[in-house]
C-alpha cells in the first residue's frame, strides 16, 4: 500500500473522475458512508451523535456520513461552521440530500449559546469532518474554538480523513492545535500523517483506510514510501500439505555471554515461533546449559569461552566453522554477545568466512560501529535491526540528530552499504537497498524493554530462513508481526507489565489477523475491539 502526498491524493481523486469514470459524488459518497458503517460497527452504543462539519468536501463526506446514520435509527445532530449558502459543488449537493436540519455555527459567539453548548454536552460520539486533506494549519476563528470545545468533553471522536488541524504532509510525531480523534477514517491509501503522527494519542486507536472506488492504476506516489503491513500477505498462503520442516529453513543464533543467557535464547525462541523448521543456537560453553533449557524442540551448539564467559576467536577453526555453519539458512548474530577484544576478533572474522543472509543486532551492530568497511551488503543479504542509539554510533553522530531525520537517514544508509536497515522506534523504518522504505504503525510503548531487540531479530531471522525469495518482503512482514503480537498482548495486560516473551506468546493470534477486515477496512493502526 503505497503512502500519498495531499498532492498526490487529488491527483488520485482527479484521475479516478476523468480517467476511470467514476463521478465525484459516488466517491464523496462511498467515504461518507464508509466513515457511518465503521461509527456503527466500532461504537454500537453511541445513539446521539453530532457531526462536526465544515464548508468543504471533508463537510460533505461528514453529510453524506450524518444521512446514513440517520437511516440507522441513530439520533444525529450537524453542526455546521458557516451557513448553507457557503456550500459548493458536492459537498452543497449532499448538504440538500442530508434532510437534517443543521445547527449552525457560523462564528465564534454562535458557540457559546446554550443550543451549541447542549448539543456538545448531549452528544455521545463526534464525527470530526471540519476539515480535510487539504487544508494547511492552523485552524483559526470558529474552528479552533470549536476544538477547544470538543477536546474537553469525554465523548469519542472520530475524525473524517484526519483530525482536523493535522496537515496530512506532516511527518511529526504531534501537532499542537488539532482536533483529538479516537479514531481515523481515511480513503484509499494513508498520507504521511496517518503513518508518521500519533494521531490518535494511543496506539490502541484505529487507523483504518476505507476503499472508495479508486483503481490501484489510479494510485500514484513519488515517496518511494510503502506501509509494512501489507508485506503479511506472504504469510497467508497456507502451507503445503506435504510440507517438511527442512523447506522452511534452518535458523542459526549466535550470541551471549556469561551472564546474557536470556538475549539469544529469546531470539531463538522467537525464530521457532515464527515458523523456521529448525533453528540452533551456538552460545559460550559457560551459558549452553541455561539456553537449552528454555524448550526441547531448540538445538544447541557450545563454543569455546573465552576469560570473562564470553564467545572465543578460537572458534574461527575451521572444524569449528564448519560445524556452526553446515546447512544453516540464515544467520542472526548480536544478541547477548558482549563487545570483549575476543568477540570483536570472533564476529569479524564470522563474517568474513561466511555469506549466509545474516541479522545483526545488538553488540554486533557495536562492534561493526567501528568497523565500517565490513558493512557491505553487495553481495550477500545484511540486515541491520539498530535502535536510535546503536543507529548514532554507525553513523558517527548523536541520537537527536538521527532521531531528527529518521528516513532520510535510514535510505542513505541503505543504499550506501547495500543492506536493509530496520531503524527502530516510533514508526520503524525498514530501508531497502533500492532507497525503498517500509512504515511500519503496529507496536506499543510496553515493548520499551529489555528483550523486545531479541525477539525480533529472532521473528526476522525466521522469516528469511521462510521466503528467501522475498527477502524484502519477509523484513517487512517480520517487523510488522512483531509489533503486532505486541498489540495483541497489551490487550491482556498494561503496557507496565508486559514482557518481552509475552510478545512471542501472541505470534499465533498476529499470523491468523487479517490486516483487511471482511467489510473492506485496512487497520493500519490497531485492532477491532
Amino acid at each position: 500500500m503505497k503512502i500519498l502526498t495531499a498532492d498526490e491524493m487529488r491527483t488520485t481523486d482527479r484521475v479516478t473522475v476523468d480517467r476511470y469514470g467514476v463521478p465525484s459524488l459516488e466517491l464523496m459518497e462511498h467515504a461518507g458512508r464508509a466513515v457511518a458503517h465503521f461509527a456503527l460497527r466500532e461504537f454500537p452504543h453511541a445513539t446521539h451523535i453530532t457531526v462536526l462539519c465544515g464548508k468543504g468536501n471533508n463537510g460533505g463526506d461528514g453529510f453524506v456520513a450524518a444521512r446514513v446514520l440517520s437511516e440507522a435509527g441513530r439520533k444525529v445532530k450537524v453542526l455546521l461552521l458557516g451557513y448553507p449558502a457557503d456550500l459548493k459543488g458536492d459537498a452543497k449537493e449532499m448538504f440538500e440530500r442530508m434532510e437534517i436540519a443543521p445547527v449552525l455555527a457560523p462564528d465564534e459567539e454562535s458557540l457559546a449559546t446554550a443550543q451549541v453548548t447542549d448539543l456538545l454536552e448531549q452528544s455521545e460520539l463526534f464525527l470530526d469532518a471540519v476539515v480535510g486533506t487539504g487544508f494547511k494549519p492552523p485552524l483559526k476563528g470558529v474552528a479552533l474554538a470549536l476544538r477547544n470545545q470538543v477536546n474537553s468533553l469525554a465523548a469519542p471522536v472520530i475524525a473524517i480523513d484526519l483530525p482536523s488541524g493535522w496537515d496530512a504532509d506532516s511527518r511529526e510525531y504531534l501537532v499542537d492545535g488539532a482536533y483529538r480523534a479516537d479514531a481515523v477514517v481515511t480513503f484509499t491509501a494513508p498520507k504521511l500523517a496517518h503513518v508518521c503522527g500519533n494521531l490518535t494519542d494511543s496506539a490502541a486507536n484505529p487507523i483504518v483506510v476505507a476503499p472508495i472506488g479508486s483503481p490501484d492504476e489510479a494510485i500514484e506516489s513519488g515517496l518511494n514510501l510503502t506501509w509494512a503491513g501489507v508485506s503479511k500477505k506472504i504469510t497467508e498462503t497456507p502451507r503445503s500439505a506435504e510440507s517438511n520442516k527442512g523447506k522452511f529453513g534452518h535458523v542459526l543464533v549466535i550470541g551471549g555471554s556469561y551472564g546474557k543467557a536470556g538475549a539469544p535464547t529469546m531470539a531463538s525462541l522467537a525464530a521457532l515461533r515464527t515458523g523456521a523448521g529448525l533453528v540452533t543456537a551456538a552460545v559460550a560453553q559457560p551459558i549452553l546449559d541455561a539456553v537449552a533449557r528454555i524448550t526441547p524442540e531448540l538445538m544447541t551448539i557450545p563454543l569455546r569461552a573465552g576469560g570473562q564467559g564470553e564467545i572465543s576467536s578460537s572458534n574461527l577453526d575451521s572444524d569449528t566453522l564448519k560445524e556452526l555453519l553446515e546447512k544453516k539458512t540464515v544467520l542472526a548474530i548480536g544478541p547477548g554477545l558482549g563487545q570483549s577484544p575476543e568477540t570483536e576478533a570472533f564476529l569479524l572474522g564470522l563474517l568474513e568466512g561466511t555469506d549466509l543472509p545474516t541479522v545483526i543486532d545488538a553488540d554486533a551492530l557495536n562492534i561493526l560501529a567501528k568497523h565500517p568497511d565490513k558493512l557491505n551488503g553487495r553481495n550477500r543479504l545484511l540486515v541491520l535491526t539498530p535502535h536510535p542509539g546503536e543507529m548514532a554510533r554507525l553513523v558517527g553522530i548523536s541520537t537527536s540528530e538521527v532521531q531528527a531525520n529518521r528516513e532520510e537517514l535510514a535510505r542513505q544508509f541503505a543504499t550506501k552499504h547495500h543492506v536493509t536497515l530496520v531503524l527502530k522506534g516510533w514508526r520503524t523504518l525498514i530501508a531497502h537497498p533500492d532507497g525503498s522504505i517500509a512504515i511500519n504503525t503496529t507496536g506499543n510503548p510496553g515493548m520499551a524493554k529489555g528483550g523486545s531487540g531479541d525477539i525480533l531479530t529472532g521473528i526476522v531471522a525466521a522469516m528469511l530462513a521462510q521466503y528467501p525469495h522475498l527477502a524484502g518482503e519477509a523484513v517487512n512482514a517480520a517487523v510488522y508481526l512483531h509489533g503486532l503480537a505486541a498489540d495483541f498482548a497489551v490487550r491482556e495486560q498494561d503496557e507496565h507489565t508486559l514482557l518481552a516473551t509475552d510478545t512471542i506468546a501472541h505470534l499465533s493470534t498476529a499470523f491468523r489477523f487479517r490486516s483487511e477486515d471482511k467489510d473492506g477496512y485496512v487497520w493500519v493502526q490497531g485492532i477491532p475491539r
